[in-house]
């Protein structure tokens, strides 16, 4: 008797766990098990439903489909499912919906552009950015989660200053020009020539060939993520492991260019190679400086001391201080006898840049420039 009670036992825990697990026989009978009478079981094993990113299906374009890929950066939405469809009462399921649905709501998660009504900008939305072009799908996802999504991407804190750089410069040199082409905005008036290599293209000849007999884009869709995401991460990560360092060394140049000469118009870089124009005016700005730097020193890539003039802009030819006149396109002992500086090696036709042999050589031709100028 004791030795039958215990089988049963044994069988009721070997069924009950089976019970558990989904499926159980008994009595030669197969009873399916929901997921909701498994809940009831333990309340605390709620399943949370998978969120929607709704975007619209047939084919894609470049907006949409970076759109997709920055929103499952973000922890809300990382696992979500992404639902190509046109069906209004499929989107309205959706927690967040882009490119499609003829609304931009943020308030509700909605970021359509194609509606007659948009005309939205970064620079509407966020009055602090210069930017005037229309937004797609895309720059209207990186408007209002951009910087979430470049904080994910590095994993650093939004509160990181450098976040709040990356993001314009991504804005301005990424997601501008994908904005512009989906919204049919030209670069110049008259191109001379038509890219057909540049991001948006790419991701248009991913979509199948109108006479393919196989017409599924859902599988080409997740191609273009993943072409489109790689260059967004890899943009990021560029402008965090060097642009970025970049900045900060020339920041420095700039705090310390009075122990360099007393005018404040000079700066020295002590690293080769440094990226310095475009990070010089935009720290003149922001640091406020009165005196506008005229030379940075550096050494090139053979060792010898270069002192270069900056130029009125980062795209102007025209300097703020040129090398004296009469020492431009002399060289060697020529141009030491000339200045009455040794060691000289150059000073271009145009005066935007000289040579020497050693920094001190350098400095002197930078500082007898300002006195020659005064």
């Amino acid at each position: 008797m004791q030795t039958s009670y215990r089988l049963f036992v044994s069988c009721t825990r070997f069924n009950l766990q089976l019970f558990k697990a989904g499926t159980v026989n008994l009595c030669t009978k197969k009873f399916s098990i929901s997921s909701k009478l498994l809940a009831m079981e333990n309340p605390a094993k709620k399943i949370c439903p998978v969120k929607k990113i709704g975007t619209h299906n047939g084919t894609f374009h470049c907006d949409e489909v970076l759109a997709c890929f920055m929103l499952k950066q973000l922890p809300q939405y990382k696992d979500a499912e992404i639902v190509r469809t046109r069906d209004k009462v499929v989107l309205d399921e959706c927690d967040i919906v882009v490119d499609v649905g003829g609304v931009y709501d943020p308030s509700n998660h909605r970021y359509d552009h194609h509606q007659r009504s948009f005309t939205s900008t970064m620079n509407s939305i966020l009055p602090s950015k210069p930017w005037t072009t229309k937004l797609s799908s895309a720059g209207l996802v990186y408007c209002h989660f951009g910087e979430d999504v470049v904080a994910e991407v590095l994993g650093l804190s939004k509160e990181n200053a450098r976040v709040a750089a990356i993001y314009d410069k991504i804005y301005e040199n990424f997601m501008e020009e994908i904005d512009a082409i989906d919204n049919g905005v030209s670069a110049c008036q008259e191109p001379k020539y038509i890219i057909h290599t540049g991001l948006s293209s790419r991701v248009k000849h991913l979509n199948p060939n109108w006479n393919s007999k196989d017409q599924d884009t859902e599988c080409r869709f997740k191609k273009a993520m993943e072409l489109t995401g790689s260059e967004f991460v890899e943009r990021v990560k560029y402008y965090n492991d060097c642009w970025w360092p970049a900045r900060e060394i020339v920041e420095e140049a700039i705090n310390g260019r009075f122990d360099v000469d007393a005018s404040g118009e000079l700066i020295e870089f002590t690293q080769g190679g440094c990226p310095w124009k475009e990070h010089l005016y935009a720290l003149e700005e922001t640091l406020n400086i009165e005196t506008p730097i005229k030379y940075a020193l550096y050494t090139d890539q053979n060792g010898k001391y270069r002192v270069q003039c900056v130029s009125v802009s980062s795209t102007s030819f025209e300097n703020r201080l040129s090398l004296p006149e009469k020492w431009r396109g002399v060289r060697d002992e020529e141009l030491s006898t000339l200045s009455d500086i040794p060691g000289c090696i150059f000073v271009h036709a145009s005066g935007f840049i000289g040579g020497n042999e050693t920094r001190e050589g350098a400095l002197a031709m930078a500082r007898k420039s300002l006195e020659i100028a005064k």
